[in-house]
């Protein structure tokens, strides 16, 4: 059973990183850069559910409509910088039902109301393009951000230093 996110204090990606210099690659893995937080928590950690999807986010909002119980949503939309996956009405709706946070390998939209969502929002920029409603896609299949991959069941930790992934729940020193 997922568990709920703690406080953003309560991790350190460097701090993670630092533990397990020597599993780079393995089940440690680090995103790279290139993911912006949009969201109203800056850091934030849970079990990773996924969507693999492009430029349709029918997907994305279903899962963010059902109970999140403190997860992750890693949506997988390819990268692509032409729709937003996640708006303002989507940010509150991850938001009412109690995940953690949202990291999208594409773009999102509604800064303003992302930024007042109380839930982490990675992406890889804003776009004010909606998506097209097809109902297309994949769920909690494993998915690549930035040439990292990442599989439902892995547990994801945002700061303001980074994204890590492990294979199970990290714990500070």
């Amino acid at each position: 059973m997922p568990q709920a996110a703690a406080p953003a204090a309560a991790f350190s990606t460097c701090d993670f990183c630092d533990l397990h210099t020597q599993e780079q690659g393995g089940p440690f893995r680090v995103l790279p850069p290139g993911l912006q937080s949009f969201g109203g928590r800056t850091a934030f950690f849970g079990q990773v559910s996924t969507v693999q999807c492009f430029e349709d986010n029918s997907l994305v909002k279903a899962a963010l409509d059902t109970p999140g119980a403190g997860r992750v949503l890693v949506v997988d939309g390819a990268g692509s910088l032409r729709r937003a996956l996640v708006g303002g009405n989507v940010a509150a709706a991850a938001a009412r039902n109690g995940w953690a946070g949202v990291v999208v390998h594409g773009c999102v939209r509604d800064a303003e109301e992302l930024a007042a969502a109380g839930v982490g929002i990675r992406a890889l920029g804003l776009v004010p393009m909606p998506t097209v409603k097809r109902g297309e896609g994949q769920r909690d299949v494993p998915v690549a951000v930035l040439g990292v991959w990442i599989h439902p069941g892995d547990w994801l930790y945002a700061d303001q230093d980074g994204v890590v992934v492990n294979d199970t729940p990290l714990h500070a020193g």
